[in-house]
């Protein structure tokens, strides 16, 4: 059941990269601004201003692909040392006013502030509040979702971006659920959705008339976590310490691929490794193992993995041991999904248990 007296805030800043970026060179102002890599190579977009959004740029996008979309956009690459430190600064903010913080990126946090230490009984005062500091110290703006539970504060800080501020009662909930587009929920890519729109869910309402049982039958595990969400319900408590144990990026295939289709897997495992690179120097961390993740036509789990006597962060360390346990596997089957993870991680040469700047996550 929802616990009607717990206040959730979920803080997301809005276009965070590229709003330092604008910040620190007004020439960039107003225009579209992409952080990432080059689009001559094989770059990826990290994020980009709303006004690269408005051509149908977004994060993950390779660059080039960007560049099409948008040939007069300007390409920045991306510092990570100052997004760090902007993270640090509004970190301070959220705990001057709450230890209960869980960063899930450099720029989103969940906080809860049933009993915060301003005794400020209003969580929507408390988000007001701090969305207005962040901005006096960074000249950022943030949107803010506050609700009962984190899911929902998730889902309504995405609401009214940018610089939003969406309250979702226990009395609003089922309603702005039931309204959502199925994509918006947790857990719903772009492969799930079609699923679900292939059985004539395109909405929350449609989603809630499914039986948890059904859900199963067509999700797995998922089903039930699907059913809960729905209706409002979570019971996840915020986490302010978290140790991070790997860090991985797996897509599901829109067809099922062929083992022997290398040239396919190959580029889809390199794409996975770009993004887990990039992971890797957002958080400032380094990897020991590499995991190879594949999940058959049948819907059965394999992973292979591989130990390294030196710390890396590269792609191009990932791939060549990848490429290795992929022999291993052979070229016979079919995949739905591929996988790529690191684990046993150092941070500056220290095992990764701390306490999160505002990048810890999925």
């Amino acid at each position: 059941m929802p616990h009607p007296g717990r206040k959730i805030i979920h803080i997301d800043m809005d276009a965070f990269y590229a709003s330092i970026e604008q910040r620190d060179r007004p020439e960039l102002r107003g225009k579209p601004v992409i952080v990432g890599g080059d689009p001559n190579r094989r770059g990826v977009v990290a994020t980009c201003s709303y006004e690269a959004r408005r051509f149908g740029i977004h994060s993950a996008m390779p660059s080039r692909t960007a560049f099409k979309r948008c040939p007069h956009a300007i390409f920045v690459p991306p510092r990570f040392e100052v997004y760090r430190a902007v993270s640090t600064q509004i970190m301070q903010i959220f705990h001057d006013y709450t230890e209960l913080v869980e960063p899930l990126s450099l720029d989103e946090a969940f906080l809860d502030v049933t009993h915060n230490k301003f005794n400020i009984p209003s969580a929507t005062h408390v988000a007001r509040e701090i969305k207005q500091r962040i901005y006096e110290h960074t000249q950022l703006t943030a949107s803010a979702g506050v609700s009962y539970n984190k899911f929902i504060a998730k889902l309504a800080s995405d609401y009214k971006k940018p610089d939003g501020l969406t309250v979702i009662t226990p009395q609003q909930a089922s309603r702005f659920l039931e309204s959502l587009p199925i994509q918006k929920f947790f857990g719903v890519g772009r492969v799930t959705a079609s699923r679900f729109q292939e059985h004539g869910i395109h909405t929350g309402a449609d989603l809630k008339s499914l039986s948890e049982e059904r859900l199963r039958e067509l999700f797995q595990e998922r089903g039930s976590m699907f059913y809960r969400y729905v209706r409002g319900e979570d019971e996840r408590s915020v986490e302010p310490i978290r140790v991070r144990k790997s860090v991985g990026k797996e897509t599901t295939l829109a067809e099922d691929l062929a083992l022997a289709e290398h040239a396919e897997v190959i580029r889809i495992l390199t794409d996975l490794a770009e993004k887990v690179e990039r992971r890797l120097v957002e958080l400032d961390l380094q990897a020991k193992t590499v995991v190879l993740k594949l999940r058959w036509s049948d819907f059965q789990l394999m992973t292979r993995r591989a130990t390294l006597p030196q710390a890396f962060q590269a792609k191009e360390v990932m791939l060549q041991h990848i490429q290795d346990l992929l022999d291993q596997v052979g070229p016979q089957g079919h995949v739905r999904l591929l996988g790529v993870t690191v684990s046993q991680l150092e941070k500056r040469g220290t095992p990764a248990h701390h306490t999160p700047t505002l990048w810890d996550l999925v």
